[in-house]
């Protein structure tokens, strides 16, 4: 008896373990893309230099790879998919410059989305 409850509680720790470790939930292409080019525009904006500049490189790498990979997927012709980023990134250069909340929210919530990398 006392080991069935060990083993009862054994398995729901790592149900629970597995819960705060499970993976990032799966985004859209074009979510993906928008992520891209808010987190590309905010580090290009913000320069390498500070820790907040280099988080920024970080996410704009991680969702440039995010949103390659979903357009191969979602079988996207490569090319397309980096001139989708190209647009998204201009855009965001102009809406970040120019002050957007929207923007800039969006940017927050790309970065904090993205894995730490370094």
């Amino acid at each position: 008896m006392l080991l069935v409850a060990f083993t009862a509680a054994l398995a729901l720790a790592q149900i629970q373990g597995r819960a705060e470790t499970a993976p990032p939930r799966l985004v859209s292409y074009d979510e993906a893309v928008r992520c891209a080019g808010l987190t590309q525009a905010g580090s290009e904006l913000e320069g390498g230099e500070s820790p907040y500049g280099r988080e920024l490189y970080d996410a704009a790498l991680y969702w440039s790879l995010a949103a390659m990979q979903a357009a191969t997927t979602a079988g996207r012709d490569p090319v397309a998919a980096e001139n989708d980023q190209t647009r998204a990134r201009l855009q965001s250069v102009r809406r970040l410059t120019a002050g957007d909340a929207d923007a800039r929210a969006g940017l927050q919530r790309c970065r904090q989305a993205a894995p730490r990398l370094g």
